[in-house]
């Protein structure tokens, strides 16, 4: 009998509640940032001074989400895509049998179901990086754990660092046209308010080539970082420290040592970006980033650890349950936040495009967050998988799965 015929999903009973819920912790989080890209022109990312307001109450808010959530959230969501590249493969190794064709249709159609987000939904994918990241890392799974941590950390580093490099390397003229694409002039801005606001024809012709710029990054930044977060994320898991196996008292100094190292160096962050006005050399390539680049570990050692004291104590049951919903149904969820922004955002729904200032966003993001915190465990309570969590396991089996419970 093949290997397709013994193969089966995880299991209710197999899965990490620890991890489910530090899962949905980090996609809730995600919109964070995410709602920027989907509000405002794309370069207000990386430059907030870009587009609308940013002053007073504003600023603020630009500040807090700089500190606490820029790359923060998605450092945590690589480590845990890495964990569960070990959790999906775990049995099979464990009885001998070959993981690589499995991994590889699941991971391949992750792939497709990334370039379909970016190019007709949202710009600021990040499953096809994922994808091609696991692609690579998946090797990597039964390296002793130190190894895999230090690895991964090496590849962490290599991420700003060949950034630079390719950077620099590309000449002064090619430099000049990425600094000035930070700071688009008002024929840019207008371009992109009109494509948004427009049909959705006009708002997959600007995506697209907004999809494509965004993907010539991955080899020379965004792959190296999440790479080495998987392996970090391997190493964590092997340890059990994502599983909330360790001590209290572990996770205690876990998070006492992330934030010594990330909360001074997001602060010096913000506090410098803000004095050289985001500049776009020193936010792009210099300590503006580099500083947030390292405070996020920092910040996401901490914020596992809070995760995992939580998970241990009696506090807040019902949340637990509710962000352990959405944390099983993170595909589902991700995909879920930019359909919504999309409705809210663009011209072939509400059309807010370019009118929300940040701290109205951030009530959109309170919405979602109630919206998915109710709609999941509601969801799980008649169905074993998300819609395209249920989808993915069908493809990759090459048969149907059950979905009702």
């Amino acid at each position: 009998m093949s290997n397709l015929t013994h193969d089966r999903p995880t299991q209710q009973k197999d899965r990490r509640a620890s991890i489910d819920i530090l899962r949905g912790f980090a996609l809730l989080g995600i919109l964070i940032m995410n709602i920027q890209g989907f509000a405002m022109v794309s370069m207000a990312y990386s430059n907030p001074t870009a587009h609308l307001d940013l002053s007073g109450v504003n600023w603020l808010v630009w500040a807090l989400s700089h500190g606490l959530a820029d790359m923060k959230f998605m450092a945590l969501f690589s480590i845990l895509f890495g964990a569960g590249i070990v959790l999906a493969t775990e049995r099979r190794d464990a009885a001998g049998r070959p993981s690589a064709g499995f991994f590889y249709r699941r991971n391949g159609w992750l792939l497709i179901f990334g370039l379909l987000h970016g190019y007709l939904i949202w710009f600021g994918d990040i499953l096809v990086t994922y994808a091609l990241a696991a692609f690579v890392v998946f090797w990597f799974r039964r390296w002793p754990l130190v190894v895999q941590f230090v690895c991964g950390g090496i590849l962490v580093g290599l991420g700003p660092a060949i950034l630079m490099g390719a950077t620099r390397l590309g000449g002064e003229e090619e430099l000049t046209a990425t600094l000035k694409s930070m700071a688009p002039t008002a024929e840019a801005i207008g371009a992109e308010i009109r494509a948004y606001q427009g049909n959705w024809v006009d708002a997959f012709r600007f995506r697209a080539a907004t999809t494509m710029e965004v993907q010539m990054t991955i080899p020379f930044y965004l792959f190296w970082r999440a790479s080495g977060l998987m392996l970090i994320g391997m190493a964590l898991y092997k340890a059990g420290i994502l599983s909330a196996e360790r001590s209290p008292r572990f996770y205690q100094i876990m998070v006492i040592l992330g934030l010594l190292v990330g909360v001074p160096l997001v602060i010096a962050s913000v506090v410098q970006l803000t004095a050289n006005d985001w500049d776009p050399l020193f936010a792009l390539i210099g300590p503006g980033h580099l500083l947030n680049y390292i405070g996020s570990l920092g910040m996401a050692a901490a914020y596992t650890g809070l995760i995992m004291l939580w998970t241990l104590s009696g506090l807040w049951t019902q949340l637990k349950h509710w962000l352990a919903a959405v944390g099983r149904m993170a595909f589902t969820n991700y995909i879920l936040q930019s359909v919504l922004c999309s409705l809210i955002f663009y011209g072939f729904g509400l059309g807010l495009f370019g009118q929300l200032e940040r701290w109205s966003q951030v009530l959109v993001v309170g919405a979602i967050w109630m919206l998915q915190l109710w709609i999941s465990p509601l969801w799980l309570r008649y169905f074993r998988f998300g819609p395209l969590e249920w989808l993915w396991r069908s493809l990759t089996y090459f048969r149907v799965q059950p979905i009702r419970k």
